[in-house]
């Protein structure tokens, strides 16, 4: 199945269906990196949730070719500099809206880079790519409560600038999926643990229950999609013989990721399996015997 770069999500959802005991030739792989290449993160999102994967064999070997267009985007937002996006008070309507544009960006962003890890990297275990899609699957659900909240504020998505830091990290972690698993789901992905508190508690404050209560959603699911990362990273650095927190700062300084900054959630990265060790690190304690 072949998906248009930009479909409407009521034409995506028949397009993504498959009926049971269908014969199927496409790969979860090859239909993850069509999807990828859909233009609206709202077809996308839509095209994503009516898929039934499970009738989709895992072809693990391929090395799949990249095609032009990889991410596909929609025209708008417009992508800025991290320093050009205005700071605005959540507590005016125009403040407000776009902190739910922002959040709705992020989840948008993520859709992306779970799609891209299915499709980029071959030789991985089966379980490996179910993995990621589900996390595909929450992030889509994610951005759909977000956009339609944003809608009941009078605003679209790409009605306000965005910045392009989450999918910039995947582009210089294209060639080796140990680093992708490091500064993608355990770098930047981890960072929304130890913020969101702090955003929820913005948005009730200004008596946004609803958009409170769908933080309280993403906050779960992106404990489990950063233990997903963690758990393959471990075994990688396993397979490889390599020590995990040594290699992480490793890749960190070859790939020019942020340096963290607290405060950090720190049950929340114990719940999604960091270790003792890496807490230590990212919190610059020294271990004792």
């Amino acid at each position: 199945m072949t998906l248009p770069r930009t479909i409407t999500p009521a034409q995506a959802a028949p397009l993504a269906r498959r009926t049971s005991g269908s014969a199927l030739t496409s790969s979860l792989r090859e239909e993850a990196l069509q999807l990828l290449l859909i233009s609206a993160p709202q077809a996308k999102a839509a095209a994503i949730s009516a898929l039934n994967t499970w009738e989709f064999q895992v072809d693990t070997r391929s090395c799949l070719t990249e095609p032009q267009g990889v991410p596909g985007r929609p025209e708008r937002p417009l992508l800025v500099q991290p320093s050009a996006l205005k700071n605005r008070a959540v507590g005016t309507p125009e403040g407000h809206a776009s902190l739910i544009h922002a959040l709705a960006h992020i989840e948008a962003n993520a859709i992306n880079l779970a799609l891209d890890i299915v499709w980029r990297f071959a030789d991985m275990p089966e379980a490996f790519y179910r993995d990621w899609w589900q996390v595909a699957v929450e992030e889509a659900l994610h951005f759909q409560l977000l956009e339609a909240h944003l809608q009941s504020l009078d605003h679209a998505y790409g009605d306000f600038p965005a910045h392009d830091g989450l999918w910039d990290m995947a582009q210089r972690t294209r060639s080796d999926v140990l680093a992708r698993l490091a500064l993608v789901p355990r770098t930047l992905e981890a960072r929304g643990l130890d913020v969101t508190p702090a955003i929820r508690n913005k948005l009730v404050s200004i008596g946004d229950k609803r958009g409170a209560a769908i933080l309280d959603i993403i906050l779960k699911d992106e404990i489990g999609h950063v233990a997903t990362g963690n758990r393959w990273y471990s075994a990688l650095c396993a397979q490889r013989s390599l020590d995990p927190v040594v290699t992480y700062t490793q890749l960190a300084l070859t790939h020019g990721a942020p340096q963290l900054k607290g405060p950090f959630n720190l049950p929340a990265r114990r719940a999604a399996g960091f270790s003792d060790d890496e807490l230590a690190a990212l919190c610059g304690t020294p271990q004792t015997a």
